[in-house]
């Protein structure tokens, strides 16, 4: 009877899979004028929720029952397609969009109908275009990608002229910056006043805040995913800018015509040229090279060559000398090996560089960190309703800690070098989306991540095996002597770890036009950034975990509503999250973070969290687009005692996190008056960042020394400024090929004093105490002309 009832299953089974025979439909979503691969574009099938995006490399794959179909595609800032094609067998379908318009720049107006932002089961990512980044006003008129990032939900910095960003109350060394898949670890330029990133080379961006897809790792807090533009295949073309302090320009055009392209664009400040006609004889400067190749081997086989180089150079009346900037190489390849299994190769070198020149000390001081990295990525579209993504990624870590040599025989300096560290760092992943019904989307994944600390390195051992000792007595915390040491020789292990990394999200469609969404993902950080700054400043050095400094450990759940309502004229997307960090590094009160060859004798293990709601609302369409973004939020930080005869820092309590940001509202628009002039706004206001200041002094010999409570008990004031912009596109463009337009902005409108710091000092006139606050930018005009041919 059961073997009976097996067969009729199975009979009904495949009757069932003969009569919905079903072929696959793939093809590449490119750019018809420039043959540019386009990331992200939403793809559906009319009359049906089945769905589908494009990759990173332009791809997709949507398997249907045979028969006549018809295919919508849509993209934010290219005209809206419909093509029908009829399915009996397995076909490719390549199609180019068409832009909506061709003026140099254009107002963000989306078209798209489709709901793919509701359906599909990823929330706390924002992905923005750089259409939408060129309409904001920003400081000294250069566009800035990570600028823009600030005027997302959850999106902060340490403040006006900082470098890095902060996520959902994480650092800045809890991000993974990506450009072409290689890491960059200082995303700013002149201490964050312009982002590396050359705004006319990038071709798409996203920000991972959470819900982060198994394929990444590393950092504990968040992912910004940036690829360059492969250049146009179809012609020859130019674009740049010209600006008061900088400039750009960039080239690209064909190898061998919708085959092979190539693309180069350099980028530098000159500011300090205009001081050479005074007698100031200080030096600020920055430039930067984007190039790519690309080339088609044929219709199953892709190559890309992509690189980045920068450089920074600061000096103050030529007997300090700063340089620093990162390097970063990729060889990709790409095969399709059937119309539903997609592959990548990527071999890929990032480089950063620091370097600092005293000249009257006769002090020269070089570190930096290296890493080699293959990662093989593979994506399965199983069916309309099951996607796998699956791959290996290996990194070999070398980080140089600093070398400090002698600049002439008269210095009195040392040769000094710390012993260079290496690690390696294999991981194993498996990502799955899944389609349950017409209501729920689920993904899921798992990351296997191993690390291993590596020789050739000589080791401190201490009592207890703890580096940091207490002392009951004074109450405070003090290095520990070691009591042996050990050394280990070339690729040797010193300690090592592996923890399994789950990713989950879900979306529940209550309507075409509302769901809610739920994520959860565990992130293992291995390496570390020894700063006690709240912005990163390139003085700032990477160390990988050992046997005392322990990974970080983020796990962090959000969940979240999404609607799309007045016809997709407006969305509304609101979003809460938890996270919890293992392991957050702590220092002892006088740590010395500066080339310490025992940097393990001033840290402490201790934990952070974060929880908060995020909310946006978003303007489409129209001439007036734009959003609103609120945040509020509570970062914190907490390192109790070891023993119960411990304090802990800050007594055991939790206490505020540089990176705390109780209030953030940013608001920013884009209003189109006319095919001549459109206007831009930004608007941002923060709760102050978390500072310690004195609460008294006393005077111990003749030295006055001030006294504190508890870490990041007070606040710098709020913080905020109103930018605008106007940019002005002749009408005589759409009669010739030079296309122009001029950009002018006002950065802090009303000149608003935002304090970077303060300085306690006694006033030597009148013996008061007094509080100096440190301001970097008022009101700030610019100009810039931008041009395409």
């Amino acid at each position: 009877m059961l073997n009976y009832k097996l067969l009729l299953f199975l009979l009904c089974f495949n009757f069932s899979a003969f009569s919905q025979e079903k072929h696959t439909v793939s093809g590449v979503i490119s750019d018809a004028r420039s043959n540019e691969t386009l990331i992200g574009v939403t793809l559906q099938i009319k009359g049906t929720s089945i769905y589908a995006t494009t990759n990173e490399y332009g791809f997709y794959s949507i398997t249907l029952p045979k028969g006549n179909h018809i295919l919508i595609i849509s993209y934010v800032g290219f005209q809206r397609e419909e093509k029908n094609f009829e399915l009996n067998q397995n076909i490719k379908l390549n199609i180019r969009l068409q832009e909506e318009s061709k003026q140099l720049q254009e107002i963000v107006v989306s078209d798209n109908k489709i709901k793919a932002n509701i359906r599909k089961p990823e929330m706390s990512v924002n992905k923005l275009s750089i259409a939408t980044i060129k309409q904001m006003p920003v400081v000294l008129g250069e566009v800035d990608i990570i600028k823009s990032l600030l005027f997302l939900p959850g999106v902060t910095n340490a403040g006006e002229g900082q470098s890095g960003f902060n996520v959902r109350g994480g650092g800045a060394d809890q991000n993974l910056v990506l450009l072409d898949e290689a890491t960059v670890y200082n995303s700013s330029h002149v201490f964050g006043f312009f982002s590396v990133f050359n705004p006319d080379a990038i071709k798409d961006l996203k920000l991972y805040k959470g819900g982060i897809p198994a394929k990444f790792g590393g950092r504990a807090s968040s992912v910004l995913d940036i690829y360059q533009k492969d250049g146009n295949s179809n012609k020859f073309a130019m674009n740049g800018g010209i600006g008061l302090i900088t400039s750009r320009l960039l080239a690209e055009g064909p190898i061998v015509k919708e085959k092979g392209s190539f693309l180069v664009g350099g980028r530098g400040s000159y500011a300090h040229l205009f001081l050479k006609f005074t007698d100031n004889k200080n030096v600020a400067y920055f430039y930067d090279l984007n190039a790519k190749l690309n080339y088609k081997l044929d219709k199953n086989n892709s190559l890309y060559l992509s690189g980045y180089f920068g450089r920074d150079i600061f000096s103050l009346n030529e007997s300090f000398t700063n340089t620093y900037g990162n390097t970063t190489l990729n060889l990709r390849w790409n095969h399709l090996y059937s119309d539903k299994l997609f592959s990548n190769l990527s071999l890929i070198y990032s480089d950063y560089y620091y370097g600092l020149k005293l000249d009257f000390i006769g002090f020269d001081w070089q570190s930096g960190i290296k890493n080699y990295n293959i990662k093989y990525d593979l994506k399965y579209y199983l069916s309309d309703k099951l996607k796998l993504n699956y791959g290996i990624n290996t990194v070999f870590n070398n980080f140089n800690p600093g070398v400090i040599e002698p600049i002439n025989e008269k210095s009195n300096i040392n040769y000094k070098k710390l012993d260079e560290k290496y690690a390696f760092e294999p991981a194993v992943y498996m990502d799955a989306e899944q389609q349950i019904d017409d209501k729920v989307a689920i993904s899921y994944g798992l990351r296997y991540s191993l690390f291993y600390r590596l020789g050739a390195s000589t080791i401190n051992y201490y009592e207890n095996n703890q580096p940091v000792v207490y002392d009951e007595e004074l109450k405070i915390y003090e290095k520990a002597v070691p009591t042996s040491t050990k050394y280990f020789g070339s690729n040797k292990k010193i300690a090592s770890y592996d923890f399994l990394e789950p990713r989950f999200a879900m979306a529940y469609e209550i309507n075409e036009n509302q769901s809610l969404k739920l994520s959860y993902n565990r992130m293992v950080q291995y390496l570390q950034l020894i700063s006690n700054t709240a912005s990163p400043t390139p003085l700032d050095v990477w160390t990988p975990s050992d046997n005392y400094i322990k990974p970080q450990i983020a796990d962090q759940i959000a969940v979240g509503y999404f609607n799309n309502f007045k016809e997709d004229k407006y969305t509304v997307e609101i979003e809460s999250y938890y996270k919890g960090i293992q392991n957050r590094m702590d220092y002892i009160d006088g740590a010395d973070l500066i080339a310490n060859e025992a940097i393990e004798q001033v840290i402490l293990n201790g934990r952070m969290r974060s929880y908060g709601l995020e909310m946006l609302l978003r303007k489409n369409t129209g001439n007036l687009t734009g959003w609103i973004a609120y945040t509020l939020s509570k970062s914190e930080q907490q390192t109790p005692g070891r023993t119960p005869t411990e304090i802990g820092i800050n007594n055991g309590n939790w206490y505020r996190s540089g990176y705390d940001k109780t209030h953030n509202l940013a608001v920013t628009g884009a209003y189109k008056l006319n095919e001549k002039w459109t206007f831009g706004a930004n608007f941002t206001l923060q709760s102050g960042q978390p500072v310690t200041f004195p609460n008294g002094k006393y005077v111990y010999g003749d030295v006055v020394v001030p006294s504190y409570n508890s870490r990041n008990e007070n606040r710098l004031p709020a913080y905020h400024h109103l930018d605008i912009s106007a940019t002005l596109i002749p009408r005589k463009n759409k009669s010739r090929k030079w296309q122009a337009e001029w950009v002018f902005s006002i950065y802090n409108v009303y000149s608003r004093q935002n304090a970077t710091s303060f300085n306690f000092r006694q006033n030597d006139e009148t013996g008061v105490n007094e509080a100096v606050k440190l301001s970097i930018f008022g009101i700030v005009p610019s100009a810039s002309y931008n041009f395409k041919f």
